[in-house]
């Protein structure tokens, strides 16, 4: 059903479910022939949240050719292509925080976490502490399930169990966020999931609390026209129809806030920032992966670093 003000989810319905799609795609381009990433946690988190088309994909016994493929030879989906985007946009956060780290920044914040394992996987300086912002539920079910595997975090983790919609700012604080201190900042994933006017609200507050010397990185989401979203809807639907006949019942149409908004690099120049843009095919380009057509999916998605 479309999203609502105040709506809620798990890791197997609405906006949640986009996080477990994630993993299973991360999962997917870890086993690939020359991966650009390494994420061992994707697919027993995945596993755990018990969707089984993503349980299917994560572990390969749905391959992504099998999305790939349908009658006409054209894929509405391009699991294969979304998999190879989302391998790039891990490595372009990643490699983000190795630089943010490289420039003395002890202090780090991830925004809407999700099944987001670089608390686990990646190696951390020893003195810098890193905050997981998500809500309450999918904390609660991402620690349980890595504690369970065995998994230890490799740097000083805070979780901060709250909805965005709600005060994160004093909840960070209370767990010990120091604004005073640069601070890397990621919003993986997350813009086009809030409405034009909620992403410039978080843009501003992370402005707020952001010290000089501080880092952003961000997806900017393309604004759309009334006709842009029909047509944006449309080929979102034509993914999901052919989901669901491997058993996967969401409309991914239904989750996303589309319409006019601000564009990310522009709006964090206008409030100081230093911004670097790249876009989406220039990014897999970078990471030896192949570029995307000008109508496939998030191709006219720019990825965002940012320096206070």
């Amino acid at each position: 059903m479309p999203r609502t003000e105040n709506d809620t989810w798990d890791l197997a319905s609405s906006v949640g479910a986009t996080a477990t799609m994630v993993a299973a795609a991360r999962a997917v381009a870890t086993k690939a022939d020359n991966p650009v990433i390494d994420d061992p946690y994707a697919e027993p988190l995945v596993r755990a949240v018990g969707v089984d088309f993503f349980t299917k994909l994560a572990s390969g016994e749905l391959t992504a050719a099998d999305l790939d493929a349908n009658d006409s030879g054209q894929s509405p989906v391009g699991m294969s292509r979304f998999a190879d985007g989302m391998a790039a946009r891990t490595r372009f956060f990643d490699d983000f925080f190795a630089a943010a780290c490289a420039a003395g920044i002890r202090q780090a914040v991830i925004l809407a976490s999700g099944l987001d394992a670089r608390g686990y996987r990646l190696s951390w300086p020893q003195d810098l502490t890193l905050f997981e912002i998500d809500q309450p539920e999918v904390i609660t079910f991402k620690k349980t399930t890595l504690a369970q595997l065995g998994a230890a975090p490799t740097v000083d983790l805070k979780t901060v169990a709250i909805d965005l919609r709600g005060d994160w700012p004093a909840a960070l604080a209370a767990a010990g966020f120091d604004a005073s201190a640069p601070t890397a900042w990621i919003a993986e994933g997350l813009l086009g999931y809030l409405p034009p006017d909620a992403q410039d609200r978080l843009l501003d507050t992370i402005g707020e609390l952001s010290a000089p010397g501080s880092r952003l990185a961000v997806e900017s989401v393309p604004s759309q026209t009334v006709a842009d979203q029909d047509e944006l809807r449309e080929r979102m639907k034509e993914s999901t129809d052919q989901w669901r006949s491997h058993g996967f019942d969401l409309d991914f149409s239904e989750l996303v806030f589309l319409g006019e908004r601000a564009e990310v690099s522009a709006y964090l120049r206008e409030q100081g920032w230093q911004v670097e843009a790249t876009p989406t095919n220039d990014l897999l380009r970078r990471y030896g992966l192949e570029p995307l057509d000008s109508d496939e999916g998030f191709a006219d998605v720019v990825y965002v670093d940012a320096t206070r």
